[in-house]
């Protein structure tokens, strides 16, 4: 029997909303409280009622909440960064795979002619390494006009018929021509002419194979090429008959001046163009004021 003084019981509050008409119990609680939001049913009960709403969400639902946390955060950037880092992985392969294909292809272009020179002899396979292979030019002895390469990259008949012509200039102007390349022209022992400008695989090791063509050679060039350096130059000594030595644009080669100057030493009777005398030398001081 309910005290005297106390209110009468009620199923529903008195200052709670009526239900709503369109759901079974108006889609409210127990006494007409709102009905709770999915989290919170999913923690505290289908209907645990607004009263048990906070002991809900304080006990727990910080895992439903936890998708707009710091975890949330957290684990969104170990997902960028483990995406990221896949990202990087692959990209280190393909960067792999790229340098490997390329070192096939320099190795391809730089293959020696065995089969021409079995065929057709030294002169011959030097011209073919020089037009088929490397897209330059070759001139026989006796001839004015360069052999080179057609727009679809192919030789001409005519080199087969050169067979007991000596081959006197190449020209491997920005080829992909290597030590190993120089396999095809170490053979030749008329060679007067070799222009290896813009090789960009040409270094000190190639030049210093060049002693063989000490003889015959009377013009080089070895200008534009970026793995040359003075190392390399003094390797040239050996050409005793060089007449004309081109080593302009060398930016591995420091102080020119003074490596013309030695090359002129090395080389008296070879015209050394390219560097100046002043270039990498410091002007003496001035007098005091």
């Amino acid at each position: 029997m309910a005290a005297l003084g106390a209110a009468p019981y009620a199923p529903y509050p008195l200052d709670a909303p009526p239900p709503h008409p369109a759901l079974p119990g108006g889609g409210r609680g127990p006494h007409g409280a709102e009905p709770l939001p999915p989290q919170l049913r999913r923690c505290g009960g289908a209907w645990g009622g607004a009263r048990a709403a906070p002991a809900a969400a304080s006990a727990g639902c910080g895992r439903a909440w936890a998708s707009s946390g710091p975890a949330a955060a957290a684990e969104l950037r170990f997902a960028a960064l483990r995406r990221l880092g896949a990202w990087f992985s692959d990209a280190e392969v393909l960067a792999g795979w790229s340098a490997r294909l390329q070192r096939t292809r320099l190795r391809t272009k730089n293959a020696y002619c065995g089969y021409v020179q079995e065929l057709y002899g030294d002169d011959v396979a030097a011209a073919y390494f020089a037009i088929s292979c490397c897209g330059g030019g070759a001139r026989f002895e006796g001839r004015d006009e360069w052999l080179r390469p057609d727009a679809r990259g192919r030789f001409s008949p005519e080199l087969l018929q050169l067979r007991d012509v000596p081959v006197v200039a190449i020209d491997l102007r920005g080829s992909a021509v290597n030590y190993s390349g120089l396999d095809n022209l170490v053979r030749l022992t008329r060679l007067r002419h070799l222009d290896l400008g813009g090789c960009r695989h040409l270094d000190d090791w190639a030049l210093a194979r060049l002693h063989v063509f000490g003889e015959s050679l009377r013009e080089l060039s070895v200008a534009g090429c970026p793995r040359v350096t003075e190392r390399g130059l003094a390797a040239l000594h050996h050409l005793r008959h060089l007449q004309r030595l081109d080593v302009s644009d060398l930016p591995a080669v420091p102080n020119k001046g003074l490596v013309r100057i030695l090359l002129e030493e090395m080389l008296p009777h070879c015209q050394v163009v390219g560097m100046d005398y002043g270039d990498g030398l410091e002007p003496p001081p001035g007098p005091p004021a």
